[in-house]
């Protein structure tokens, strides 16, 4: 899974990063994430933005609670230098248009959902499942749920 797999310019950063680490002498320990729930949020949201969302098709994402990975990174920060950990990734991996559908049910809002082959590199590399990592499905909240948690601070907002 991963920076040294998908050719976006932010994850290039991040892979030239965790070399420049690993190459410093100094301790580390490097725990590698699919995407946060919130990552998902936003992309939808944006996409949400015109009257229909366009979704890259052949996309598979595995989002992530960030609470989740942040008590692994206290456990991890609490421990001995580790290097490189085991990766933390979602309890589910879901196709782009699926997670819009849910974006699009729990906001309430309605728009069609149509699929658009992303091109070049990165779009074959998503579509490969480079972002993925299937065997370590070790978060516990879903996509829903998140949302849902959001769906119940919005109406108590508006009590």
């Amino acid at each position: 899974m991963g920076v040294d797999k998908v050719p976006l310019g932010y994850y290039r950063s991040k892979l030239a990063t965790e070399r420049l680490i690993e190459i410093s002498g100094l301790p580390w320990t490097i725990l590698r994430t699919t995407q946060f729930h919130d990552l998902i949020l936003r992309g939808c949201t944006a996409l949400a933005r015109l009257p229909v969302m366009a979704v890259p098709s052949g996309t598979r994402f595995q989002p992530i609670e960030v609470r989740e990975v942040a008590h692994r990174l206290v456990e991890l920060a609490s421990a001995a230098p580790a290097g490189r950990v085991p990766e933390m990734g979602g309890p589910e991996v879901r196709e782009a248009g699926d997670l819009a559908r849910s974006y699009l049910a729990t906001s309430r809002r309605r728009r069609p959902v149509m699929k658009v082959r992303l091109p070049g590199a990165t779009g074959a590399s998503l579509r490969r499942g480079d972002n993925l990592t299937p065997d370590r499905a070790v978060g516990r909240v879903t996509f829903e749920e998140f949302l849902s948690t959001l769906q119940v601070r919005r109406d108590d907002a508006n009590c």
